[in-house]
């Protein structure tokens, strides 16, 4: 009895400690105004970050104006958020005239290029970019808007492209 009771309280205990980190990580990001800015990743080159230097993804399955990522995606992929009556912020780098919200439940997501931002919880710190190819669905964004689906390469100004192709669909329950 008493090993069954561990074997089922420790995965639960753990299920809860992550999601408490997750829930004070997406609180951290959704208080008052979003600032969204451009640094200098030396692996992906510029790409937008929010005001506390988590770095933003958007997810390929998303159109214009619509976010598809909800439930289990939003667990792990926590929108970039502001309250309603708010707007986002451009930061160094970022275009303002680019950011937007859309509607998502009682807040507001915020968009760039009309397209919804997201954090990645994978990502442990600030500059992370663990992220990025997630499923190829899920990348960092650049400070034009455009997907960052390749590495910058080292002293010559160009870039390596990585292609992946594959002939399965997994269905993840993520949107």
């Amino acid at each position: 009895m008493t090993r069954n009771l561990l074997r089922w309280s420790v995965p639960l205990a753990l299920a809860a400690v992550l999601g408490v980190g997750a829930a004070m990580a997406a609180t951290s990001l959704t208080r008052g105004i979003a600032t969204v800015k451009v640094v200098q990743n030396a692996k992906y080159g510029a790409i937008l970050v929010s005001s506390s230097g988590h770095t933003l993804y958007r997810y390929t399955p998303d159109k214009k104006g619509k976010s598809t990522c909800d439930a289990t995606c939003a667990q792990t992929w926590p929108a970039l958020t502001v309250k309603k009556g708010a707007k986002p912020t451009a930061g160094g780098g970022a275009k303002a005239g680019m950011l937007g919200t859309i509607k998502r439940g009682k807040a507001l997501q915020v968009t760039y290029g009309g397209y919804p931002l997201y954090w990645y919880s994978g990502d442990p710190k600030s500059g992370a970019v663990n992220g990025e190819g997630v499923d190829g669905t899920w990348y960092a964004v650049s400070a034009s808007g455009a997907l960052v689906k390749h590495e910058v390469s080292k002293g010559s100004g160009s870039t390596t492209t990585t292609t992946t192709t594959s002939t399965t669909t997994t269905k993840t329950g993520w949107g």
